[in-house]
């Protein structure tokens, strides 16, 4: 339904875009807020963020529009927040307690994408074959390197990037793109 949605916006179908804000609004409201912890800086920032994506959506190409548009929201609560950083250092010499909490909001997106990522691949980790279940497990939901999951399953470092090579092919193949990325 939303590559058709999405289509539509692209032509110039306000009314098909307007049901994609509804429907993607309060994600991005979440994500600005999860960054900016202040509802009326994330109800603007979510203002913002659709204008940016009804501009830049004759870009988009079917990459997982909840991702992309994801992406866009939590890179411009970031921006908004830095902006709001380097004006409080106008005002105050001692800027350091500032620069950390702008640091915990840049982990705040990779936060909610590893989130995100590890409860869709614990919910469809069975449809995975069996030669790459471990290693999609190891590395998505229990967070391995390729190092620790080379050690554990006794083989090279070189074999653990493949069979993730050939797992994300088969993924690809097998489910929609939105799913996983």
């Amino acid at each position: 339904m939303d590559a058709a949605l999405i289509e539509k916006a692209k032509n110039g179908n306000d009314h098909a875009f307007r049901l994609l804000v509804e429907k993607y609004r309060m994600q991005v409201f979440h994500s600005a807020f999860a960054i900016l912890r202040n509802q009326q800086d994330a109800e603007d920032a979510a203002q913002e963020v659709f204008l940016k994506i009804y501009a830049s959506l004759p870009q988009y190409e079917d990459q997982g529009f909840k991702t992309w548009i994801t992406r866009i929201a939590v890179n411009h609560a970031i921006d908004m927040k830095r902006k709001k950083v380097r004006r409080k250092e106008e005002h105050i010499t001692e800027f350091q307690p500032e620069y950390h909490q702008f640091e915990k909001a840049e982990t705040a997106e990779v936060i909610v994408l590893k989130k995100e990522q590890k409860e869709f691949f614990q919910k469809r980790i069975g449809e995975i074959p069996d030669n790459y279940r471990d290693v999609i497990k190891g590395f998505y939901i229990e967070e391995k390197t390729y190092q620790q999951l080379a050690k554990e399953q006794q083989v090279q470092v070189k074999t653990i990037e493949t069979k993730l090579y050939r797992a994300r092919q088969w993924m690809k193949k097998h489910w929609k793109e939105d799913d996983f990325r």
